[in-house]
């Protein structure tokens, strides 16, 4: 195991094995996985993100937690704005292509290969997904290696709500613990 478990350790328990039973133990919350859009100053982004929920009714507020030393980080709070785009579960390949930062191209309206418009707040849209959500920035709160971002619904589509949509647990992909 590389580097020492975080945080508290019960006494009397094997470190190693708590900090493994515990990341173990959040991989199997689910969760789904959607791309998180953003821009700011002339880039754009989209981002592979799993940790995003509603966190209130009245007004539509959405939270998403994000890496603190990311790209995506940086475009949303320079520009207020994000959308989180749902992925068909038969897509489930196209993720992989955003955990790395979105690359323009290679045509006109294509961020790393995939078709993407600008939605309402000038954040990255996936052209044809099954359901969007777009909002704007309303707070923000440091926690640890991420930043809890708060943003309120200004825009929606369900294209396809028959549409099964993709999470975490559909793919090899493990995030978090």
């Amino acid at each position: 195991m590389a580097g020492a478990p975080v945080g508290p350790v019960p006494a009397g328990t094997d470190a190693d094995d708590y900090d493994r039973r515990r990341r173990r133990t959040l991989w199997r919350m689910p969760s789904g996985l959607y791309l998180l859009g953003t821009a700011h100053d002339g880039r754009r982004n989209l981002m592979t993100h799993n940790w995003a929920m509603q966190v209130s009714v009245a007004p539509k507020l959405l939270g998403v937690a994000v890496r603190g030393d990311s790209l995506t980080h940086e475009l949303l709070l320079g520009g207020g704005a994000f959308s989180l785009n749902f992925v068909r579960r038969e897509d489930r390949a196209v993720v992989r292509a955003f955990t790395k930062p979105a690359v323009e191209g290679p045509e006109p309206g294509l961020l790393s290969g995939l078709p993407v418009v600008e939605g309402v707040t000038g954040v990255p849209v996936v052209a044809g997904a099954p359901a969007y959500l777009e909002c704007e920035l309303r707070a923000s709160l440091a926690t640890g290696d991420h930043t809890l971002f708060v943003g309120e619904v200004v825009a929606c589509q369900a294209a396809d709500e028959a549409a099964e949509v993709l999470r975490m647990e559909d793919t090899r992909l493990s995030y978090g613990g």
